[in-house]
C-alpha cells in the first residue's frame, strides 16, 4: 500500500515535470558531447605540435568547468518555479560567496591561459623573475612552478607573474649581462672603452667568444653612459660573476684614473 502510494506520487511528479527533466537530460547530453568534441580537437592540435599538450589539457579543463556551470544553470532554471524562494535565495547567497571566493582564482586562470597561448616563456626556459634566476618547471592554470638556483621550488600565481617584467634567457646556456658606468664628458671615449674591455678580460668567467663590447647608451647632463656587455655560461654562479665583474671595472677604472662618480653629485659635494 505504501509502495503503491509512493509510486503514484512519483508518477504525478514525473508527469508534472516531464519536460523540465527531459530538457535537463538533453542539456547534460549536449554538454558532454560538446566537451568531448572540443577536447578531441585540442588534443589533435597538440598531436600536430600546434599547441603544447599541457596547454591543451589545461584549456579543456577550463572549458569543462564552464560547460558544467552552464548545465547546472539550465537545470536550476527548469526547476526554479517549483523550488521558488528557497532556490532563489540559495542561488543568490551561493553565487555571491562563490563569486568572491573565485575572483582571484578566475583571474589566475585567465592569466594562465594567456601565458600558455602567448608564450612569453615556456617549460624549460631560464628566466629572471623578482631578482632571481629561475627555471620554469610547469605552467598550470592557477600557478607557474619554477626552481631557483638554490633548488628551491617557487609557485607564483599567474596573475602576479603576468603583471611583472620578466627577462627570458630561453634554453640557451649562454646569456648576456652588462655593467654601466657614467664618467664625465672630459674623459676620453677611446680610453674608457679600452679600460672597460680590459676589466672584462680580467674575469675568467667572462667568455672570449662572443667577445665583450662597449656601447654608449645615452648622454646625460654631466656624464656619458657607457655600457659594457659580456657573455657568461656559468649561470648558477651569476651573482658571484657579476660581483667580480663590477670589482674588476671599479679597480681598472681607478688604476687608469677614470672617475666613474656621477659628475653632478661630485660637483655638489665639492
Amino acid at each position: 500500500m505504501i509502495f503503491q502510494n509512493f509510486f503514484e506520487i512519483f508518477l504525478d511528479w514525473l508527469s508534472l515535470y516531464f519536460f523540465p527533466i527531459l530538457i535537463s537530460i538533453l542539456a547534460i547530453i549536449i554538454g558532454y558531447i560538446i566537451y568531448v568534441l572540443i577536447r578531441r580537437q585540442f588534443l589533435k592540435l597538440a598531436k600536430h605540435e600546434k599547441l603544447e599538450l599541457s596547454t591543451a589539457k589545461n584549456i579543456t579543463k577550463v572549458i569543462k568547468y564552464l560547460i558544467i556551470l552552464i548545465i547546472l544553470t539550465a537545470i536550476l532554471i527548469q526547476f526554479a518555479e517549483s523550488l521558488g524562494l528557497i532556490t532563489a535565495l540559495f542561488t543568490l547567497v551561493g553565487g555571491t560567496i562563490i563569486g568572491f571566493a573565485a575572483m582571484n582564482t578566475l583571474g589566475n586562470m585567465i592569466a594562465g591561459i594567456i601565458i600558455m597561448v602567448s608564450r612569453p616563456f615556456s617549460v624549460g626556459d631560464r628566466i629572471l623573475y623578482d631578482g632571481k634566476i629561475t627555471d620554469i618547471v610547469e605552467i598550470k592554470l592557477i600557478y607557474t612552478i619554477m626552481v631557483d638556483l638554490d633548488n628551491v621550488k617557487i609557485s607564483v600565481p599567474n596573475q602576479k607573474l603576468l603583471s611583472q617584467e620578466i627577462n627570458d634567457f630561453g634554453k640557451k646556456e649562454i646569456i648576456r649581462r652588462h655593467v654601466t658606468i657614467t664618467p664625465g664628458f672630459e674623459e676620453d671615449r677611446r680610453k674608457v672603452e679600452e679600460v672597460l674591455l680590459e676589466a672584462a678580460g680580467k674575469s675568467y668567467q667572462v667568455l672570449k667568444d662572443p667577445k665583450p663590447y662597449v656601447w654608449i647608451n645615452s648622454f646625460q647632463n654631466y656624464a656619458v653612459e657607457y655600457r659594457l656587455y659580456v657573455f657568461i655560461k656559468d649561470i648558477k654562479n651569476l651573482p658571484l660573476i657579476e660581483s667580480e665583474l663590477h670589482k674588476a671595472v671599479l679597480d681598472t677604472c681607478k688604476e687608469n684614473n677614470i672617475d666613474i662618480r656621477t659628475p653632478l653629485l661630485h660637483k655638489k659635494i665639492e
